[in-house]
């Protein structure tokens, strides 16, 4: 007896899981899934190309000590602009989708509103390289968890419920 069933999508299966601090940009369509407090994520979507790209930064700037790693926003947006355009032709828009800033502190001013300060650089970053900002859910109080289909730059997103610390005394 012959059977034939058909094969799975492929597509479908080809996951990543996204740590902080990293970057995915990969030639075939991936569904990249990240968890989001403080952090902020960027999508960037090329449309032509049919090819995208994420990342997920802890504080918005490296101040030049150290390596300078994706944990900071310009470098996370800066690198993954520069390996998503690798993948293009030089005419092609790139379009961006961002996600994440929550504030997490119950209070949150100056250098402890690291949300507030991830989107904004995010936002003036993105609007400097002249890349649109089609999609955002940005701020609140609230986790989110993100995923990026890199293959045709659709991407779900679902808020996580809200936490707050807690402090107690002795």
């Amino acid at each position: 007896m012959n059977q034939t069933t058909d094969a799975p999508d492929t597509q479908l299966e080809r996951r990543h899981y996204l740590y902080p601090g990293t970057i995915f940009v990969h030639r075939q369509p991936h569904l990249i899934t990240t968890v989001l407090g403080s952090c902020v994520s960027v999508c960037l979507w090329n449309q032509t190309a049919q090819l995208g790209g994420i990342n997920h930064y802890l504080l918005p700037l490296w101040n030049g000590e150290g390596l300078p790693t994706p944990k900071y926003g310009n470098v996370a947006i800066t690198k993954l602009v520069e390996k998503v355009r690798a993948h293009s032709s030089p005419n092609d828009k790139l379009i961006a989708k961002v996600f994440g800033g929550a504030s997490m502190w119950e209070k949150t001013e100056g250098l402890l509103a690291v949300g507030q300060r991830n989107v904004e650089f995010a936002i003036e970053t993105l609007e400097s390289l002249k890349i649109l900002i089609v999609s955002s859910d940005l701020g609140g109080n609230q986790g989110r968890k993100v995923i990026f289909n890199s293959g045709d730059g659709t991407v779900l997103m679902r808020r996580q419920r809200a936490m707050r610390i807690v402090k107690t005394t002795d």
